[in-house]
């Protein structure tokens, strides 16, 4: 289906990037568009208020955040429908990535609505191109599972890509999902920015075992980690399931725990401390 977003008597959704950090980051488009609708939802009335503010524009605000953003689609899609200019803004990037927004361009989309993109800062692209890392192809994977067990094989999964992979990653959980990514892809050379275009913008390039033995309390901020692809010279993929059965099958024939994860070790090329935890967590 074709549709014209500006030569349309169809209704139209915004979905606005905000700034990432740096303020003077918002663009004219985005001021005019943020100025000429009658009401701004976004993930957090607070967050998205204040940016209001400092750019001297009052709306009326509504809350879509991951807990009510199926009730709240198909309720700001009944009032474009009936000619409420809309748009919608994360609290920082782009709606949609690794952020609420896409159940409501599914809806808005369902109920013949256009929906146009207003450009501007995203992470994920900021910090793969100072990155030093190949930006020919990449893999954007957003944030990994909190569970460990699941964390391990999301890794394994993506093992094999020959594309640098980027992800997303909160301060409290750094050093876990470091030291996961050592273990599974082993020390590729990787990048991770942080505040990124704040005063503090860093950049901390390395391979993953140099990166995974920093300070965790150093880091503050969300960040982007960026890492290699593979090579082709990697150990086999072995799913979790696999793993533990295989570690089962040898302690039922008599052999001792520790014996059975350091003899699956040797044959899946694994790190042992990988398998001991699969085997545990299971």
């Amino acid at each position: 289906m074709r549709s014209l977003n500006f030569d349309s008597s169809k209704p139209l959704l915004y979905l606005v990037a905000t700034p990432i950090g740096n303020l003077q980051e918002v663009s004219p488009r985005t001021i005019e568009v943020l100025s000429s609708v009658d009401l701004v939802a976004c993930e957090d009335t607070r967050v998205t208020g204040k940016l209001l503010s400092l750019l001297g524009i009052k709306k009326e605000l509504i809350s879509l955040r991951e807990h009510n953003e199926v009730s709240t689609s198909k309720e700001l899609t009944e009032k474009i429908k009936k000619g409420l200019k809309v748009a919608y803004v994360s609290d920082a990037g782009y709606p949609c990535i690794s952020d609420p927004g896409s159940k409501l361009v599914k809806i808005c989309l369902e109920n013949d609505i256009n929906v146009s993109p207003v450009s501007g800062p995203n992470a994920a692209l900021n910090a793969l191109i100072a990155s030093g890392l190949c930006e020919d192809h990449f893999y954007f994977h957003g944030f990994l599972n909190v569970k460990e067990s699941v964390r391990l094989e999301e890794l394994r999964e993506l093992a094999l890509k020959k594309e640098t992979l980027i992800f997303y990653e909160a301060p409290h959980r750094i050093q876990k999902t470091l030291e996961s990514m050592y273990e599974i892809l082993g020390d590729r050379k990787a990048c991770m920015a942080r505040e990124l275009t704040k005063k503090h913008e860093e950049f901390i390039r390395g391979g993953l075992k140099q990166l995974s033995e920093i300070d965790p309390e150093t880091l503050k901020g969300e960040m982007v980690i960026v890492v290699e692809g593979s090579s082709g010279e990697i150990k086999p993929i072995v799913s979790n399931t696999d793993i533990v059965n295989m570690v089962k099958t040898m302690v039922e024939s008599g052999m001792s725990t520790k014996d059975a994860i350091k003899k699956v070790s040797e044959i899946t090329k694994i790190n042992k401390n990988v398998i001991y935890k699969a085997y545990h967590l299971n």
